[in-house]
């Protein structure tokens, strides 16, 4: 199976590695300890400390394996100083051409992408629209509303 290439910008390495330290050198040590306090006290099979234990270790250690693969499979984002092509890592404002609203987001990867912090995914229909497309340029973007005709306003 081929592994897919995770788009990521210097900072969400630096942010996914130091969750990942965490968790390997923080949680699952704070979970070894619940898990052998749990055990001390006896039986097993009717031991809900050690059964929250074992599941919030199982949790854990799937986030540690997501995130070994997904800086396993980092491609890093390097930014184009002066460029107005827009591309990932591209910061972009646009108006929409009826209502005059204007949106600001940076484009990431699809593991980076959070739009409560303004960055979108570089797989979303928004930034499949812009991508290519340059300062002033006019392009329809596929809402959760519908269609949508936009100005790209700035890129940076």
């Amino acid at each position: 199976m081929k592994e897919k290439q995770q788009h990521l910008t210097q900072e969400g390495i630096k942010k996914f590695q130091e969750e990942l330290e965490h968790l390997q050198q923080v949680r699952m040590e704070d979970i070894k300890v619940k898990l052998q306090d749990a055990r001390a006290q006896g039986d097993l099979s009717e031991n809900a400390e050690y059964d929250a234990a074992r599941e919030e270790q199982a949790i854990v250690y799937e986030r540690i394996q997501e995130l070994q693969y997904i800086l396993k499979n980092a491609v890093v984002i390097e930014s184009e100083e002066g460029s107005d092509v827009v591309r990932i890592g591209s910061t972009i404002t646009y108006r929409e051409n009826d209502t005059n609203k204007e949106m600001t987001f940076k484009i990431v990867g699809s593991a980076e992408a959070n739009p409560f912090d303004s960055k979108i995914s570089n797989e979303s229909p928004i930034a499949k629209s812009l991508l290519g497309k340059r300062s002033s340029d006019t392009a329809t973007v596929a809402t959760p509303k519908g269609y949508v005709d936009v100005t790209i306003l700035n890129v940076h």
